[in-house]
């Protein structure tokens, strides 16, 4: 928990209005993370390599190191979803974050590698393996206000996709700093996004596949200790992305069936946006418990504002609008949030 209270909590009683959601860019690919600015500039992420660049004035200029897309254009469109989200074929970025220079990290879910990208274009590998093993599937980075990196591996498991049922605690989270890189934790169950509380006391981690957000108290060296399960012992679904506001709620995507919904300070789970289909979700959620889900099952859910809502961040000058990232769509939806999010270490 970020802060105590004695006020009303903002989300109480409050819900996304349907109605009143915007936005930005158009013919995205893959946007599954967003990065916003205090200028106003906000960059998602994109399958074509890199990030795209938009502005609420209608802008919008594509980041890419490489002169093609990754999936060829004459694909039909089963084909270049299985490639795209189940194959993960190709250069994908995943999630992104600014290093101290403003350069770009990205955890590159198609080429499970930590990458750098500058502001000019240039692309360079930071890291393809630890302990003479490679990575596997990278998924988010994270800096600190030490500067240092910290980043997550959802699965080694091959093909990635077997893990949902599986559900192998083959996830870890690895540190990148003066001393070079290490895993400092390890045992989680599809490890996806990770977040500080304010004083970086406490590391949050979504399990993905496990339905659950865990954290760790931070050593100053960077070590992790203390695991416990934040929150419900089991959500209503998958987590992918989250974030705090500045009243202490955990806001919380869940994918496939495109919820958002966020864990009080007092424990509370409540639902903000609920985009699923009752069906398809049924479909899932039976396939889940009996470790019988497949990629039709998979690609046969998805809601119609965000498909695969895959991540949410704060923005805006006083960070009350929320954008939202998705794997599926093409396009980021915003709204007004009742309270503002927590001041991410570059706005800071």
């Amino acid at each position: 928990m970020l802060i105590k209270h004695h006020s009303p909590n903002p989300l109480k009683g409050w819900q996304v209005n349907r109605e009143s959601i915007g936005f930005l860019g158009q013919n995205l690919q893959r946007p599954e993370c967003i990065l916003t600015e205090p200028d106003g500039t906000v960059w998602a992420a994109d399958a074509r390599g890199g990030l795209v660049k938009m502005r609420h004035d209608g802008t919008q200029e594509l980041l890419n190191p490489f002169t093609v897309e990754n999936i060829s254009s004459d694909s039909s469109g089963d084909e270049q979803n299985d490639k795209r989200y189940i194959q993960a074929q190709g250069s994908l970025p995943n999630g992104v974050c600014f290093d101290k220079n403003g350069d770009f990290i990205i955890a590159n879910w198609g080429t499970n590698h930590i990458e750098k990208l500058s502001r000019t274009g240039s692309l360079s590998i930071l890291v393809t393996e630890i302990d003479g093993q490679s990575l596997g599937k990278t998924n988010f980075p994270l800096r600190d206000s030490k500067g240092r990196i910290w980043f997550t591996v959802t699965t080694r498991t091959e093909p990635w996709s077997d893990q949902i049922n599986t559900r192998a605690n083959d996830g870890y989270i690895a540190l990148m700093d003066a001393n070079g890189v290490r895993i400092v934790a390890d045992g989680f169950c599809g490890t996806n996004e990770i977040r500080f509380d304010d004083q970086e006391e406490w590391l949050y981690i979504v399990e993905s596949t496990a339905w659950r957000i865990s954290r760790m108290r931070v050593k100053p060296n960077g070590d992790l200790y203390n695991r416990e399960v934040y929150g419900s012992s089991q959500l209503s679904g998958f987590p992918d992305g989250f974030a705090f506001d500045a009243y202490g709620n955990l806001w919380i995507t869940l994918i496939f069936t495109d919820e958002l919904i966020a864990i009080t300070p007092d424990g509370e789970v409540i639902t903000l946006l609920d985009d699923s289909n009752p069906q398809s979700k049924a479909a899932l959620f039976e396939a889940y418990q009996n470790q019988a889900v497949t990629p039709e099952i998979l690609m046969a859910t998805q809601g119609t504002l965000c498909p695969w809502m895959a991540s949410l961040c704060f923005g805006g000058k006083d960070l009350k609008t929320v954008y939202l990232g998705s794997l599926r769509g093409t396009r980021i939806p915003f709204f007004e949030s009742p309270v503002s999010g927590q001041k991410m270490i570059h706005w800071k």
